[in-house]
Parts: C-alpha cells; structure tokens; sequence
C-alpha cells in the first residue's frame, strides 16, 4: 500500500480556482490533482476538513486516477442552475447564466441575512424565470427546527407549486424526521446528512428525507456512491462539492450509471468559477458525458504557490494514514 501512496504523491498540482462570487465563505477554490494510469484524480475536500474526514475524498481520487468510471446509461445530464445567496438582481444575472436551465437550486439561510433576503431573492428570481422553472432551496443545515417550519411556509408562499424540494433545512436528522412530518407534502432533500454522516444511509433508515443528494468525492468514488444510492432506495440528485472540471466528471460519471435520474442534478457549477480547468458548460439545460480535455498551460496559469503544493502533499500523506489505506484494502481494487 505504501507503493500506491508513493504514487499518488509522483505527481501532485494544486490549483486555485477563483469563484465568481463568495460561495460558502469562499473566494477561491483549492484543489489538489493527481495523476495515474486514467488520468486525473481530484482531492478537494474544503481546508476546515479534518483528516479523517478527508479519508474518502482521498478514494475518490484514487478511483478516479487509477481505476476509472463503469459505462454510462445516458450520454447527457440534465443539470440545474445554482445560484448562491445574492441580492436579487445579482442573483437574476447568475440565472441567466446557465443555458437553458429549467430548474434553478437557490442558497438560502446564510450567516448574517434574514428570512426577508431569501424571499426577496426567491421572488425576483420567480418573476424573472421563464414560466414553468422550477426551484429548490438549500439551506445547508443553517435552521432550527422552529425556524424552518416558519422558513419553509413563507418560501411556499411564494414559490407554490414551482418548489421542487427543500435541501437540508436543519443540521440533525432528528430535526429532519420532526420537519418532515409536518410539512408533507413539501419534500425534503438531505445533503449534509449523507455525504458528513458516519452512516451515509441513516436518512433513509430514519425516514429523514424524500430525497438523498449523493457528491462523489465525499462518499469515496463512483462505485461507493452507486451502493449508497441504491441501498438508500430513495430518488437521487447528484451534485457537485464545488468541485473542478476533473471532479465534475466523476459526476457525471455517477449521474450517467443511476439506474433512474428523476432529477435535475447539480452539476453545472463550474459556472460559480471565474475560470476553471475546462468549462462543462450546460446546453439546453444538459452536460454532456464526456472527458475533459486539461492543458499543461491551464494548469500552469492556475497553479498555486510552492509552498501550497507541500501542504496538500503533506495532507494526502496524513488523509492516507488517517483512514483512506484502510479503505483502498476494503475496497478490491489492484493495480
């Protein structure tokens, strides 16, 4: 096993991918990138990550690096706008920018605005949407319980039929299972309840969620997420961990092998990036399945300093020992 990590650390980049606008507290994206025998694997789990919650974003890129993507059921991906917590206006601009989108997932609750902000936000973007557009709200776990009962009727309110699903309105799956009671038949989507849990399927278990969104690299690969997804038995969303173009193919490599794909899925966010390693632009509101093609020259321009490239060596070191040998063991795989 310490072959493969020797490996994995032959060839490190790290790149600094600038954002458009603050998307969760962030101005710019860093990521690191490994290369082997399939090309390039993405590690990116965000710099608050701990080791050993990184362990499976390390698998993750192995996978993608080493052992490649299962033959996809579909060669497009209908895939929604993601707009983050904007004033109004600018949140319109950011609609528009996504190309025939027909579903727009809205970033409410965040830190130091109000219920009236989202709403406002909501509305506008209701108004100036072709009729027919539909939208889902994520609030990342940022309500109480109480707060999302009273949250979730004022968005009703002015979204009506047009919301889709609530996305992860309260942090604890207790909150969820008590929300869901009570706001039926408003459907509830779990995000962080998934890809942070120490158990991905207590959701379902729990009756938490009408619907799972599933990330790759958080949940250890394409093949991990494809067991989760069908062990939770509930309507999957694929979605993006705000991931570069090298992450947004495992995406679509998840998204292409679903047995069903009843929704839009969030990977159309390489438009949140001021520039990224190769554009999966949406058309028509589909992204095609395809491999990215990543020039040396992109890479180069991108690339962050010396000293950022050790720190990402040196965490891979870490994330290996922390948990993601193990898990390379339990997976099968052989090189």
């Amino acid at each position: 096993m310490s072959n493969l990590l020797d490996s994995l650390l032959t060839e490190v980049r790290v790149v600094q991918l600038p954002l458009t606008n603050e998307f969760r507290g962030i101005t710019v994206r860093e990521i690191a990138l490994i290369k082997g025998a399939q090309g390039w694997g993405e590690f990116g789990p965000f710099l608050e990550y701990d080791d050993r919650e990184s362990a499976r974003w390390l698998l993750a890129a192995i996978e993608a690096s080493q052992i490649g993507w299962p033959t996809p059921l579909r060669t497009k991906i209908p895939v929604n706008a993601t707009i983050p917590a904007l004033s109004p206006h600018q949140a319109i601009k950011v609609f528009d920018s996504f190309n025939g989108c027909q579903t727009a997932k809205v970033k409410v609750a965040q830190r130091g605005q109000s219920l009236k902000d989202d709403v406002d936000r909501l509305r506008a973007l209701k108004e100036h949407a072709p009729v027919g557009t539909r939208f889902r709200i994520d609030a990342n776990g940022g309500w109480s319980l109480s707060e999302a009962l009273i949250a979730v009727e004022a968005v009703h309110e002015v979204l009506g039929e047009s919301l889709e699903y609530v996305e992860q309105p309260c942090a604890s799956i207790e909150e969820l299972v008590a929300l869901r009671s009570r706001i039926s038949p408003i459907l509830i989507a779990a995000d962080e309840s998934i890809r942070k849990a120490e158990d991905p399927l207590r959701v379902a278990q729990a009756g938490a969620a009408d619907i799972a969104i599933v990330k790759v690299s958080p949940l250890g690969g394409v093949a991990a997420a494809l067991r989760i997804a069908a062990a939770a038995r509930l309507p999957t969303v694929v979605s993006s961990a705000l991931d570069s173009a090298v992450g947004i193919r495992g995406g679509l490599a998840l998204a292409g092998a679903l047995p069903n794909l009843p929704y839009s899925c969030g990977l159309a966010t390489t438009s949140l990036l001021t520039e990224d390693l190769y554009r999966f632009a949406p058309v028509n509101g589909e992204i095609e399945i395809k491999d990215p093609i990543i020039s040396e020259s992109v890479i180069q321009r991108l690339s962050a300093p010396s000293e950022r490239v050790q720190w990402w060596r040196e965490r891979i070191a870490r994330t290996w020992i922390a948990g993601t040998s193990k898990l390379v063991a339990e997976s099968g795989w052989s090189w």
